[in-house]
């Protein structure tokens, strides 16, 4: 008789090998643990205030080419070096994207973009790309969306995002009590501050939570808490990274018994463009990421020490493409989920708020 109780609409089920496996296979090198501890003590003195640089975050959207990505990381850690007295800069790369319906989730979840959900083959080509970027010395920055995937990657990331969907879960509140690195939490997606406040609150805290170790068993963690978990301003209906919120996110912190760590987003919510005056309709146009981050530099030089550094969406080439029914087709560099910026707009833009910055 067939089942009837336990997972009636499970239709498949695969065995993932246990991180260590994975780990074993392909192992932390000793060239990008010393890229990941120096990158994370950077960090922790920036958030510390000790380090007066500003924190970068830029790279694509989401991972869907390594070729591609490895090309971008060589452009990046050359400039990176370049600007490294005023900025930390780390690879955005992200390889779990959260959809609002469906759609292609990531390089992890769907490495050939074909709907095959080879996910071994997934994170086997995840830990590949993070071992090759912090060997060459670039640091990296990733997006925590599933649960169990730290145990897979952590030891290769620098810095954490919980996203605007899951900065309200306790799931993602508990995960990010025990990361080893610093997390930015973003505002909620309708611009709302508490849920980034009350998610670094929960987060500073130690929590009990069930997970995966590195054997692949169920375990019970107990955390300590992240004293460096932080907000990062993405805007909502309305962009958010102006003076008046900016000052409107301090007095939040001071409230919640806080430091005023903010980061800001220079994507998102907080580059739309509105069309009319009554701003009844706006959309997010990639190309006015560079005015919110020169925006975002007038009021460092303008004495505001609350600001920690910003995020941005740039790939080889710039917009976005749809994934077209013969994968050949695919534009090389170009974004499979939100528009970038390029990579020409992205140095000039970087290398112009570095000179400004120098001014000080």
């Amino acid at each position: 008789m067939a089942n009837q109780i336990h997972n009636i609409n499970v239709i498949a089920k695969e065995t993932l090998p246990s991180p260590k496996t994975i780990k074993a296979i392909l192992p932390l090198t000793q060239s990008a643990r010393e890229t990941v501890i120096n990158s994370r003590n950077a960090l922790v003195s920036i958030l510390d205030r000790k380090d007066k640089r500003l924190i970068v975050v830029v790279g694509p959207c989401s991972i869907h080419d390594i070729d591609a990505a490895q090309d971008y990381a060589g452009r990046l850690k050359d400039l990176a070096g370049d600007l490294s007295d005023v900025f930390h800069i780390l690879m955005r790369v992200y390889f779990e994207k959260p959809r609002t319906t469906v759609g292609w989730k990531g390089l992890i979840n769907d490495p050939n973009i074909d709907d095959t959900f080879q996910i071994d083959k997934g994170v086997h080509m995840a830990r590949s790309l993070l071992i090759h970027l912090n060997e060459i010395g670039l640091p990296v920055a990733t997006e925590a969306l599933d649960p169990i995937m730290p145990q897979y990657l952590g030891d290769l990331i620098s810095w954490t995002a919980i996203g605007a969907r899951t900065a309200e879960s306790q799931t993602h509140r508990e995960i990010a009590s025990g990361l080893s690195t610093p997390v930015g939490f973003k505002n909620g997606t309708d611009g709302s501050l508490s849920v980034a406040i009350n998610a670094i609150k929960s987060a500073q805290n130690s929590h009990h939570f069930l997970g995966l170790n590195d054997l692949g068993q169920t375990t019970v963690y107990r955390t300590k808490g992240n004293r460096y978990s932080h907000v990062v301003l993405r805007g909502g209906p309305k962009p958010n990274y102006d003076e008046q919120n900016i000052a409107l996110c301090e007095k939040k912190l001071k409230e919640a018994g806080l430091p005023p760590r903010i980061m800001i987003d220079c994507s998102h919510g907080n580059s739309q463009r509105f069309t009319n005056e009554k701003l009844v309709k706006s959309f997010k146009d990639f190309n006015l990421q560079p005015t919110v981050a020169h925006k975002s530099i007038d009021q460092v030089l303008d004495y505001n020490h609350s600001i920690i550094g910003f995020m941005l969406e740039s790939n080889i080439e710039e917009g976005n493409q749809q994934i077209p029914e013969d994968l050949s087709d695919l534009k090389y560099g170009v974004s499979l989920t939100d528009a970038c910026m390029n990579w020409e707009t992205t140095e000039t833009l970087l290398s112009e708020a570095a000179e400004r910055l120098r001014s000080r």
